[in-house]
């Protein structure tokens, strides 16, 4: 007989200094497209291609948006920049 396997926890982490949770298993592209409220592909790209604006560091490291699809989140401090025009 097997032991049935409790259900997984949100994840937390923490975003621009905020406390935030995620799904278990939630990736750093996940977090992004929540954010910036538009649909992020795996490459880190909006859909046409397009970049999205979006620097993204976790753990102090800069995250090449080719690797924010594999980038987990749970337990990370994120910090997101947002380029913007005008000065």
């Amino acid at each position: 007989m097997s032991t049935p396997h409790p259900p997984e926890t949100d994840v937390t982490f923490t975003l621009n200094g905020a406390e935030r949770t995620a799904a278990p298993g939630a990736t750093l592209r996940e977090v992004i497209a929540a954010e910036i409220g538009r649909e992020v592909g795996d490459d880190g790209r909006l859909p046409g291609g397009q970049g999205t604006g979006v620097a993204a560091a976790v753990d102090g490291e800069v995250v090449p948006r080719a690797r924010w699809v594999t980038t987990g989140v749970g337990g990370a401090r994120i910090e997101l920049v947002t380029a913007t025009q005008g000065g």
